[in-house]
């Protein structure tokens, strides 16, 4: 029976593996697919899809089986970044000290804000609207998760919440490439400072 173990040798069949493979570069394709049109989205009416194929040197019908629409890929391009920018913040905790992973967490915030106001700009208001109110959780959740960890170390002043530093970085995505470039980072190390518990300033 094709597609299936051989239940004497254990080999699995040809038309198994070359179910993965065309899987796997399914995979690699939708994946260069997002970085691409990350790399291209620039405002409205701006991205173009063959230009997306082009860069990836793909066809635009592979391109079209796996995002429909422009809207469909840009709402992937963002749901993709908000994925990284979440599971960002348990692998830092592992490697840094709480506040050191939170200011290092806020850098990778610079570039989620930039992706998330070129994205919003290039969609349908209830586009983005459904976008923001399901990425909220999530994000809120990691934010949560940074100052927990820095509250318990003792680094992160008590009364800070997630909320509020929600509310402070979503201010980036309204900053221009100029601006962001310019003034995120002294920005974002103000408000590290100012979540910085006060015994913690020497």
């Amino acid at each position: 029976m094709s597609g299936y173990t051989d239940d004497l040798s254990g080999h699995v069949s040809a038309s198994v593996q070359s179910g993965g493979t065309r899987r796997a570069d399914a995979q690699r394709n939708r994946e260069r697919i997002l970085q691409a049109a990350r790399d291209l989205v620039r405002g409205p009416g701006e991205l173009k899809l063959n230009a997306v194929a082009k860069a990836c040197g793909i066809g635009q019908g592979t391109l079209y089986r796996h995002f429909p629409t422009r809207e469909d890929l840009l709402a992937e391009v963002y749901r993709h970044e908000v994925e990284d920018l979440v599971a960002a913040a348990p692998r830092l905790l592992a490697t840094h000290r709480p506040l050191d992973a939170l200011a290092a967490w806020f850098d990778r915030v610079a570039a989620y804000a930039r992706v998330k106001r070129d994205v919003f700009a290039a969609v349908e208001a209830a586009t983005w609207r459904d976008l923001a109110a399901h990425s909220l959780g999530p994000i809120g959740e990691a934010v949560e998760q940074l100052l927990a960890a820095g509250r318990s170390a003792g680094t992160v002043r008590a009364d800070a919440e997630a909320r509020d530093v929600i509310v402070l970085i979503s201010w980036l995505s309204r900053l221009d490439d100029a601006e962001l470039d310019a003034r995120g980072p002294r920005l974002l190390s103000i408000l590290v400072d100012g979540l910085r518990a006060e015994h913690h300033w020497a």
